[in-house]
Parts: structure tokens; sequence; C-alpha cells
């Protein structure tokens, strides 16, 4: 049974040439393998390649609107039916007939997607930037503007192949003349040449070249994130419509804040006394500058005090995230014989403070560790 060309495309059975190429590259810039690695989509990007490459050229779509499947040969289908587009085909190629010519590949392809990768620090990420990057990549050619040709000159059939984009040949079995047709080596499958090709890109219709590209990236941006620059990828064969550049964000670890989506992390040490009898601390935050903590008395190792929106925008809206400032608290290990008299003495006044040993599930330390041990058990559960 022929594929449905169409409906892969999700297009009806008259629609333009326009209408084929607007549908595919909406289909490859979502199942293109740089962008969605999924194996199911690789699939499918190959199957939407298949069925724009048939439905963008005359012949093969003269044939699907006529029943047939210019793409199929025959290999792989466990029987007879549909190989060839029937069961006469069938029997013309392996006894001495000529087969169903799947017809020439178009000169002019869309082009492929490019990716880069940015390194942008927090503070990019929270500010957004703009940034001028270097891309390399096939563009059109500006000599003969995508033709291929030198001048006025014009590509003319293929000699070998006659046209056809492929050569067939012919060899005996024991169930008579196989025929086995291959993509034309001469014409690489197109069915014509460039007798005179332009002296500036090859007849490729493209060149290679190194441009500055003005990439911006809006606040709130996150690491893996990609931006996409419409058409700034690779000019395709033949000087065929552009591919999509992306520009995927890498971000830059912070010396102090640790970023879980919209909101920041640090730690704060607090001195012993201080954690006793109340504190502020000023830390500066990615956005606002100097902001003052306040560490109420009695505070203890471990708690979070929150700022609320301090934190990073959320992507495309005026949302900010959180501030959590985790408070170590730090004990001294070296004490002047000064300090030593004053703390006995307030041991000696607080008598009613003792040591105790108490089960680890109760005081809820189940786990060890500074900052990055408890933003694990918080975020993840362990």
């Amino acid at each position: 049974m022929a594929r449905d060309y169409y409906g892969l495309l999700g297009v009806s059975k008259g629609a333009s040439d326009s209408e084929l190429k607007r549908a595919y590259r909406k289909l490859a810039r979502e199942l293109h393998p740089d962008v969605n690695p999924d194996e199911e989509a690789q699939a499918r990007f190959k199957e939407i390649s298949a069925a724009y490459e048939v439905l963008s050229d005359p012949e093969k779509r003269r044939i699907v609107d006529l029943g047939g499947d210019p793409l199929e040969n025959g290999s792989g289908n466990g029987g007879f039916a549909g190989g060839f587009g029937g069961l006469g085909d069938v029997f013309e190629a392996f006894f001495g007939g000529g087969g169903a010519a799947r017809g020439p590949v178009g000169r002019v392809r869309p082009g492929s997607d490019s990716l880069l990768r940015m390194r942008l620090d927090l503070t990019e990420c929270a500010t957004g930037v703009t940034k001028q990057v270097t891309v390399d990549t096939a563009v059109l050619c500006d000599r003969c503007h995508g033709k291929g040709t030198n001048g006025d000159s014009k590509p003319i059939a293929c000699d070998t192949c006659g046209g056809l984009g492929e050569v067939s040949s012919v060899q005996r079995s024991l169930l008579g003349q196989v025929m086995t047709s291959r993509p034309c080596p001469t014409c690489r499958g197109i069915g014509e040449v460039i007798p005179d090709p332009c002296h500036h890109c090859g007849g490729d219709g493209r060149v290679r070249a190194r441009r500055q590209i003005s990439v911006k990236i809006p606040a709130g941006v996150g690491d893996g994130m990609r931006v996409r620059l419409a058409a700034q990828g690779e000019v395709g064969p033949g000087g065929g419509p552009a591919g999509d550049l992306y520009v995927e964000v890498h971000e830059q670890p912070h010396d102090i804040f640790v970023r879980d989506g919209d909101d920041l992390h640090c730690t704060v040490e607090v001195p012993m006394v201080d954690a006793a009898l109340g504190t502020t601390v000023t830390v500066d935050a990615i956005l606002d500058g100097p902001v003052e903590i306040t560490i109420p008395a009695g505070i203890q190792p471990g708690s979070v005090t929150t700022l609320r929106g301090h934190g990073m925008p959320h992507l495309r809206s005026g949302v900010r995230g959180d501030l959590h400032a985790h408070i170590e608290v730090v004990v001294p290990t070296k004490l002047e014989p000064a300090d030593t008299d004053l703390l006995r003495q307030l041991k000696e006044n607080r008598s009613r403070d003792v040591a105790e040993v108490r089960s680890a599930h109760a005081a809820g330390h189940t786990n060890g560790g500074g900052i990055f041990s408890r933003l694990r058990e918080t975020f993840t559960g362990r």
C-alpha cells in the first residue's frame, strides 16, 4: 500500500508548493535531530523529509496522485504488493521489464538547522543580554545566487541517465533477469548536470562563510534553554531556503548563589553570638544590589530566611522568584582567655541548658552536610 505523503506533512492533496514548504519547515523545526534527540522524532523527521522530497518533485507527485509510491523499490516489504507500484511492475522488474522509475531528485532543497552554544553568567541570565556571535554556515553564493551556473549558462540533461536521475542494471539469476536501479553516479540523482559551473561555489549554489550575528537573549533564561533565530541556519543545496539557528544557553556556576528555577539560594555564616542576639547581614543580590537579611535572635543552624521577590525573573514575565538564605552558625575554635571567662559565666547563668542525646530522626537531621547536601534533600527528597 502506498504511503500517505500528504498525511505525513499534514496538508491536503491540492496543496501548493508554498504550502508544502511551510508545512515541512514547521515539522522540521520540531523534529530535527539537533532539536529533538528522541529516536521516535528522528524517525518522523526522516518520514517528513522523504514526503517533502516526493511532493516537491512534479513527476514523483504525479505518481503519488495516481496511487503509486515513487520511493518504494520492492525491498523489505515481505511480499510483492506495493513494492514496485503493482504486481505488473514486479513481473517487469524480475523478467526483463523496466520497473517503476523514481525520477530525479530536486536540486534545490531546504537547508539544515544549526546549533550554537553560548556561555552566560548568572547576571546575564537574569538581566538578558545582546551579544555578537560568529557563525560558520553555508550561505547563498553571491555570484550565481543559487543557480550554480557560470554566467548565462544553464544545466543540461545528464547523458548517463538521460535525465531520469537513476541508472538501471540487469543481472541474470535463477528467477530470470533481475533489474536494479540506483541513483545516477554522474548527476547524483538530480537528472541534470552543470557543464559550466559557477567558479565561486562549484555549482552547489552556496558557499561556507563566517559572519557576525546579533543574538538577543531574554531575561530569565536558564541552562539548556534555546533561542531560535529563523532562517539563520544553513542555506540548502541549490540555494534552497535556509534552516534556523538555535542558540543554546550554558549557564556558568556562580560564586555565591545556587539557582533552582527562579529561586536563588545562598549560605550565610553567622557567628555564634550574633545568632543568639540577632543581627542583619547584607548580601549583594543579582538584580537588586545590596539587600539586608534580618537574622532574628536565637536563630538555629539550618534555618532558612527568605526574601520574597529577590530571585530570578521568570522568562517573559514580570514575576520574580525568591532569595533563600541558609543559615550556618559559626562556633569559634579558638578563644581568648577573656572570651572563655565570659562564656563560662554565661554557662553558669544558664545552668538549665545541658547537653542532651536525642534521636537523629526526632531532631530532623538524617543527613549531614552544608548547603548543597540540604539543597539535595529539599529538591530531590533524598
